[in-house]
Formats: C-alpha cells, structure tokens, sequence
C-alpha cells in the first residue's frame, strides 16, 4: 500500500538531524552544566577561593566579598537548571544564559579572584552569542503543577546545599554545633534569619549570604511557575474533532486505532490540504503520537510534514507509538526515523469464529458454566441504552476501575457513552441477585469504538470484583456471536506486547537468548500483564497484526519508553488528589470528559 506514496519534500527528512542542530546545543549545555558547578564551588568552599589576589580583595568593601559569593552561588544553581532547556534548544533558557554567564564571571573574578573562573565563563559565552540561531524552540505546554514540583526539588536541594556551606568552615565555626544545629541554621538562613551557628570574623556573612540566596532562588522561581501564563497540554477542539471525524467516516475503515485518535485530551496538525491529520500528546518532552495518520493515505506526507515541523520548532523528541506496518514505512521513508516492532494486535474476523473445535473447548466451557449461572448479556450501540442506564454504566466503569489513575493513551477512547459516540457498542453482563449492588443487576462491561463501517475495536473491559470470573470471554464472546446482526465483520481485541518472542521463546528447539528474553518479560509480567495479555488473546485464535514504534534514535527510547508509561497511566509523576476530591471532580467531568483502561484492556 505504502508504494504508491509520493515522496514528501526533503525538509521533512532533515529536520532534526542536522549535525550542528544536535551537537551544538548539546556541548553548550553540557558547558553551562560545568560551568554552574564551579560557580557553586566557588561560592560554597573556601579553599576554591584562595589565590595570590587577595591583597587585592583587602581592598574591597568588606561586605562585597560575602555578597559575591552568594552571586556565584546563585548564578551556578540557575546555570545548572538552565542546562536542560539549552540542550534542548530552548530560547528562553538562551537568553537567561546569556545574562547569567556574564554575573557568574564577574563574581568569579571579585570572590574567588580567579582569571580562569572569567575566561570560563567568556569562553562559554562566546558560541552561546554566535549560534544564537541554533537556540530557537518554542517553550513546552506546561501547568501549574510544575511550581509545586519546583519548590520540592529546590527546597530539597537548598537543604543539602545549605548544609554543606554551613558545614564547611570549621576552623572558622565557634564550638562545635550538632547536626540538628546546623539544619536550623540552614532553615533559618533560607528565610534570612539568623541561626544558632556563629563563626568568626566575615565568615557569618558569607553563610548569611548563601543561604538568603539558595532561598531566594527557591521563592523567585517557584512564584514564577506559579504566576507565568499557563499554557497547559493541548485539547481537541469542536473543530479539529468535527474535521478528524469527517477523516474517519472517509478513512476509517483503513486503521483500528483510528478512533482513539478522538480522545480530547490530543493535539492535532492537518496536512495542508487538510485530506490527513495526526494527533499527539507532548509528556516530558516526547510528542508523543499514536496509531497511523488519518485520513488519505496519498495525504499522510504533508501531515507528517507538520508534525515534525511542530517538533522541531518545540526541540520535542518525535516519536510514534503502535503504528502499522504501512504507517511504520511512510513514516521512515518520509523522516528518515527508525522502527522497531513493537507487538501484535490481536483481530478476530467474525465470519471465521466459532466456540467448536478442540482450541476452543476452554473458552467454550467457561462461556457456558458461567450461563448456567444465570448471567445473561447484552450487546447494543450506545444509541440504543436509555440515559439511565448509560449512567449506571458510566458510574460502574468507574467505580470498578481498579486504579486510582486512569490508564489509556493509544488504544483508548477516554470517555463512554458521549453523544458523538452513538456508533460505539457496550456489551454488558447482568444477573439477578437477592440483594443487588449499588448499579443494579450490572456485573461486567465491554466497550468497543467504532472501525470504520463495519468493524470495532475493543476500549476498555471492567467488571465487579465480587462477580464471577470469566466475565471478559463470556462479553467477548457474545459481542462476536452478535456481530452479524449488528454489521460488524471485524473485532479488534487487545494489543500485546512482544507477543513475538513469547510465542517463539516458549517454543521447542528456542535459543538461550531468545529464552532470556522471554523470561525477561514474564517477570516484567508481574507489574504490566505483558504474558497474560497475549494468552488472553490467543484463547479467542485472532489473526496478528504488527504494530511498531517509530523514533529518532536508539538513545531516545528510553525516554520514549518512559514518555508512554507516563501517557498510559503506568507512571504518575503528579501528587495525586484525595479520594473525595477526585470523585468531585469526576462527577463535574460527566459525561464527556470520561477516561477508561484498566486491568485487562488494551495497553501498548
């Protein structure tokens, strides 16, 4: 299919993998990182002050020597926060450089009267000034949450830092104070109050300095995360999702992950002829995109065109989670980016399913020890439920995720029962108690996003703990025995990962790498369901569909790996709310603003 794809422009291919637009700004901020190291020692350790200048330095107010070193101080810790943006190409961390590189040389020369602190410093600042160009990216989305993890961090490592200039002057330090002494000193002295530590002669002032600096610091930049204009993580507007739907009822058909791309918490660029589209979602410096572009496949160039635009103008690591093969070659041959196979999806054709035969005996007996139980299901298109049912299951979805984080990025919707989502199915599983729980006679829950005319994909799976098991067969089951009726011919179940070398690991006549690697993973099985989902599966004997991660280079998958844990929901670096919280908040987000995934449900 791939074939017939005409060849982007070669802008597309050189963006991001030009020499000096990566080497550059890596060896400068590097240099910065080094450079905000010796200030900071300049400024905490007096033997890194002594030379033959300091007849000169007598001469010199008495306060300046002391005030110099908490400019040293402060101008090496911003240095070295600044290291990651310049890396990163970030403009905004240039011009702070810019400035800071001057005052760092200017204390190192007045504190430590050092000629090689200040040519540091020039040095550094010189290919800063000449590849002012090459520092051009756009600030990340970012949050208020990013001022409550500032203040953490630096309140933590101004603690140790402080600790360490209040410690190191021993000939100079009056008695011999405690450990808990000196934390209050330090505690003190971030406040600019004095504490329980004396010393002699100027030495005072100099910790005094210090310390009223590191806490400054702290302040300064937390209140300016804190009060800067908020530019949070993009959202799917009416628009966008109006045009990604009309790309869908046109080209829907082609990708089972296409819907997912409706999830509202994505960002979208369009081809310019506005005949493709490919969402993202920016985490930790990753863009982070799922599934195959939408829309026209003749169309997908210019869309990833865009994308790698955007990820060039914001210094973000492109990366492509759980694309198809043919979308794993567009994008290589267009960007000159890497794949590697990820794992299979597993599609089950409905005209070739049936619960006879030997392979599927177990699955067959399950299905029916749990009917004569007395479940009984039903399948039917969100259009179909009343509102007080939807509810229910909306409720119930909810209540019987799991987690307290909701999981999903590139093979979830995010939402149930939203009223521009009438297509989607919900297979449920009732049975008659005698004393019904809070969502009445709803023990279990199956929701499929619509692919194309006339296949689904599998969204989420949840069910009450106190029910049976088995629930998720026997709703898979019934969505495929009622399939037919309903215009379906095609089922998308779960995603598993390195599905490949666990069936070929287990096989007779494997190799010991090929079986490490398989052991590997089902030990990793124990926190992410890599072997379970597979043999969940296979029970169903679907057919296997690759899916890749496309990505600039071999060192960045670690941070792309990172990156995808943090949007599936695996990680959560955020403080989470309490429980009466998040409920509040979850009743306002009714209904549209519902995520879903949990255990046993399609995760990359």
């Amino acid at each position: 299919m791939s074939g017939g794809v005409p060849r982007a422009s070669n802008r597309a291919r050189r963006i991001l993998r030009g020499p000096r637009a990566e080497v550059v700004p890596a060896l400068v901020g590097r240099a910065c990182a080094l450079v905000g190291l010796l200030d900071i020692a300049a400024g905490v350790f007096p033997r890194f002050r002594h030379s033959r200048m300091h007849a000169i330095a007598e001469a010199l107010p008495g306060s300046f020597g002391p005030f110099a070193a908490a400019l040293s101080l402060s101008a090496g810790v911003l240095l070295l926060l600044l290291a990651h943006g310049l890396k990163r190409r970030k403009r905004r961390a240039w011009r702070a450089a810019v400035v800071l590189l001057p005052a760092g040389a200017v204390a190192e020369f007045v504190y430590r009267h050092s000629l090689l602190g200040v040519l540091i410093s020039v040095a550094l600042l010189v290919p800063l000034l000449r590849h002012r160009t090459e520092f051009g990216a756009l600030p990340d989305p970012r949050s208020r949450w990013r001022a409550l993890a500032n203040f953490v961090l630096m309140s933590a490592g101004s603690l140790v830092l402080g600790l360490i200039i209040v410690s190191v002057h021993p000939d100079r330090t009056l008695g011999d104070p405690s450990l808990a002494d000196r934390l209050t000193h330090v505690v003190y002295g971030l406040f600019g109050f004095e504490g329980p530590v004396d010393y002699q002669g100027s030495t005072s002032w100099t910790v005094a300095f210090s310390l009223g600096a590191l806490g400054w610091l702290t302040a300064v930049t937390t209140s300016y995360l804190a009060f800067r204009p908020e530019h949070p993580a993009a959202r799917l507007t009416e628009e966008d999702e109006a045009r990604l739907r009309d790309l869908l009822d046109r080209h829907g058909r082609r990708d089972s992950l296409g819907h997912f791309a409706l999830r509202r918490d994505k960002a979208v660029v369009f081809s310019p002829s506005g005949k493709a589209a490919v969402t993202y979602r920016v985490v930790s410096g990753v863009m982070l995109a799922s599934g195959d572009p939408i829309g026209d496949v003749e169309a997908w160039p210019g869309a990833i065109e865009r994308f790698m635009d955007e990820a060039k103008a914001h210094s973000w690591t492109p990366a492509v989670m759980g694309c198809s093969e043919t979308g794993g070659e567009v994008w290589t041959r267009e960007t000159g980016l890497d794949a590697l196979e990820l794992g299979d999806e597993a599609v089950v054709d409905v005209a070739d399913f049936s619960l006879a035969g030997r392979a599927m005996r177990n699955v067959r007996q399950m299905v029916k020890r749990i009917e004569r139980a007395g479940y009984e299901t039903r399948v039917r298109r969100v259009r179909d439920l009343s509102d007080g049912e939807l509810e229910r299951v909306r409720l119930a979805a909810e209540d019987w995720r799991g987690t307290d984080n909701e999981r999903g990025f590139s093979m979830a919707l995010g939402r149930i029962g939203d009223a521009a989502d009438g297509d989607c199915l919900i297979a449920t599983a009732h049975k008659q108690d005698d004393t019904p729980g809070p969502y009445g006679d709803l023990k279990a829950i199956l929701h499929f996003v619509p692919w194309g005319e006339d296949g689904v994909s599998l969204d989420l799976m949840r069910r009450d703990r106190l029910a049976d098991p088995g629930m998720n067969e026997l709703l898979i089951v019934a969505a495929l025995q009622a399939a037919p009726k309903l215009g379906v011919t095609r089922v998308s179940l779960n995603f598993a990962m390195f599905r490949s070398a666990l069936a070929r690991g287990e096989k007779i006549g494997a190799g010991p790498v090929l079986r490490a690697w398989r052991g590997l993973l089902v030990f990793l099985s124990r926190w992410f369901q890599i072997e379970s989902l597979y043999k969940f599966n296979a029970k169903f004997q679907p057919r296997w569909e690759p899916r890749f991660v496309v990505y600039r280079a071999s060192a960045d998958l670690p941070r792309i790996g990172f990156a995808a844990m943090q949007a599936e929901g695996f990680v959560d670096l955020a403080l989470p709310l309490p429980r009466f919280l998040r409920r509040r908040r979850n009743a306002a987000a009714r209904p549209c603003a519902h995520r879903s995934h949990e255990h046993g449900v399609r995760a990359a």
